[in-house]
């Protein structure tokens, strides 16, 4: 669990006590490769971190498998918008890669927040800056050529190319295959 605390950190530092009580409500699961962590139209309550492998959160729009982001070592995924709505979730999490992950129960986090306010800071911190990169990346869609995208994440996640397959890439940027290939070659 060193790896999470590590990732809190960042965020917000926690107190020994609220330390142990996170402790109290996670566990850690070793995923296959293609296996979903989470199946469309289930109500999210868990709130994952990633401390090995990667995971994407996918959609199908007209029958086509769309990838809306990635998540790698470090990170933390969940599908936000079930999380605080109760309400399934169109979306699905699955894992690209064998992956260690820890689950945080989300309901008995949640409950920690008037006992521990810097808990409760940590948390909406890491929401904020969820939700930030959400409209970060809606706006890249909106504003941004697909040769900028590609751009952009060759910049900011080069791992990703080199671990995703491109039809997923290819998804994630909006996208098909081939006009991938195509800005691929320019680059």
């Amino acid at each position: 669990m060193t790896r999470l605390f590590r990732y809190f950190d960042q965020y917000n530092t926690l107190t020994e006590g609220a330390k142990s009580a996170i402790l109290a409500i996670c566990t850690a699961h070793t995923i296959q490769k293609g296996r979903d962590l989470q199946p469309i139209g289930h109500t999210c309550r868990t709130i994952y971190f990633i401390n090995r492998g990667m995971a994407r959160i996918y959609y199908f729009k007209d029958d086509n498998d769309v990838t809306e982001c990635f998540a790698l070592e470090n990170q933390i995924i969940a599908r936000v918008e079930s999380l605080f709505s109760g309400k399934p979730s169109r979306k699905g999490i699955q894992m690209l890669e064998v992956s260690e992950v820890v689950a945080i129960n989300a309901t008995q986090l949640f409950r920690l927040y008037d006992t521990f306010p810097d808990i409760e800071r940590l948390f909406r911190k890491i929401f904020e800056a969820g939700y930030v990169e959400t409209v970060n990346r809606l706006e890249s869609l909106q504003f941004h050529s697909a040769e900028e995208r590609y751009r952009d994440l060759l910049q900011t996640s080069p791992d990703i190319l080199k671990r995703v397959p491109l039809k997923l890439i290819a998804s994630y940027l909006g996208i098909t295959p081939v006009s991938l290939s195509r800005i691929r070659a320019h680059h």
